[in-house]
Order: structure tokens, then sequence, then C-alpha cells
């Protein structure tokens, strides 16, 4: 791509700015555009799977994917909901090993998908994204370890209290002093979030409406006591 002033793809995509890319220099997004490929994505189509070898990373320009292994009795445990702006797949490139997850799409997506030499390029020719990449890698550590400590310590209600509360700060929309979580979630991918039944959600969630915590309205959860949520999920101890 030539080094005038007509902008480049990457220049015009919004979730770039809210992207570990935003700090790249013009040759830099120049040699990523040139290299990159943006593929509409349909929801429930996988996006990658766990034991294949990556070959890039993925950028989400819009839509939302989750992460998540499958245990050896066949259910799905999410360990983390991507949405746009976020990186995936780079942690198995560096390491040089094969996905220790899948991905698949929850929300219809739009999702760029760069090579590994292009980015392994821009990886070490600067050194703000590549102390950005090294800090999420150990935000990824700290919250792994925050998830197997709240499985041990933690009750099925104040894991989804919490899992509630992270969903409306992610994906809330607010409006007449309640915040409705703009993502519809099955009753079953909310339990692989905490690790339980689907039956234990649906109990819970019924619970948590008779307590004047949330509405219900079909798959969709409006949050109405953020701070009675917070105090049921252990937030504050």
């Amino acid at each position: 791509m030539s080094k005038s002033n007509v902008p480049h793809p990457c220049d015009l995509c919004a979730s770039r700015r809210v992207s570990m890319f935003s700090d790249l220099t013009e040759a830099q997004v120049c040699s990523i555009s040139d290299n990159k490929n943006m593929i509409s994505h349909r929801k429930g189509q996988m996006l990658y799977y766990e034991g294949t070898k990556p070959l890039g990373v993925f950028c989400v320009k819009s839509g939302v994917i989750k992460i998540f292994k499958t245990a050896s009795n066949g259910k799905d445990q999410i360990l983390h909901l991507a949405q746009e702006g976020d990186l995936l797949g780079y942690s198995a490139l560096l390491g040089e090993e094969n996905y220790t997850n899948s991905a698949m799409i929850v929300e219809d997506a739009k999702i760029c998908f760069v090579p590994k030499e292009p980015f392994l390029s821009t990886l070490f020719n600067n050194n703000l994204f590549f102390r950005k990449l090294t800090k999420a890698l150990s935000q990824d550590l700290g919250l792994m370890q925050e998830k197997l400590l709240d499985a041990s310590q933690k009750s099925i209600r104040e894991r989804l209290a919490f899992a509630i509360l992270q969903l409306a700060n992610s994906y809330g929309v607010e409006g007449g002093g309640k915040q409705e979580i703009n993502l519809q979630l099955s009753r079953e991918e909310l339990a692989s979030i905490i690790g339980t039944a689907s039956e234990s959600v649906i109990r819970l969630l019924a619970e948590f409406k008779k307590d004047n915590l949330i509405e219900l309205q079909g798959k969709k959860i409006i949050v109405k006591d953020k701070v009675g949520l917070a105090k049921l999920s252990d937030f504050y101890a």
C-alpha cells in the first residue's frame, strides 16, 4: 500500500481505537491492512477449534464470540466473551502451541484475520504494542486464577450474581433506572459461564426476580438492583 494520505481500511475501523492495534504507526497499520482478511460470521459458526494450530490472530470488528473449553463429559465451560476490539488467538500463537480452547460466534460478527508473519513483525517492531500484549497476557493469567478461586470458594448463587453484574457492565443499556443486558445468552450458556447446570441457573434467576433484583423478558435479563447483586455476589468482601 502506498504512503499517500488515502485512508486505509484499518484507519476507518472504529474498533481499532479500542483494540491493542490503536497505537500502531501508519506504516504498521498499512502492513496489517494489506495482509488481513475481514470475514462476516453468523451466530453459531465456529471461529477456531481447540487442538488446531493457529495461523494468525483474530481482531473483532463487531459482534460477540464465546471462548470455551469442552470437558471430558461433553459439557462446555465458557472462559470469556469477546467483543469489539478484542484480539483472539495470540496466546497460542506466541506460545507456538495449538489452541487450548475453542471460539464460537454468539452474535453475528465481523472479524479480521491477521496472518502470523505480519502480526509478529508488527509486534517485534513496536515496543508499545509489545508491552500492551505482555500486559494482556498477564491479565489473562490473573483472571484465570480468579475464576479458579471463585469456583472453589463462591457459591453458585454468588457466581451467578457476579456474572450478571459483569454482563451488565459490558453489554448493559441504561433506561428508566434499569440496565438491560443487550446480549441474549441461553440458560445453558449462562450456566457454562459459572460452571453449573442450566436447571440451577433457571431456579436462581427466578429467585433473583422474586427478590426484585432483576426482570426477565424471554432470554433477556434486566438488572434492577446492581447494589443488591453486588452484595449477593460478595463483591465487596
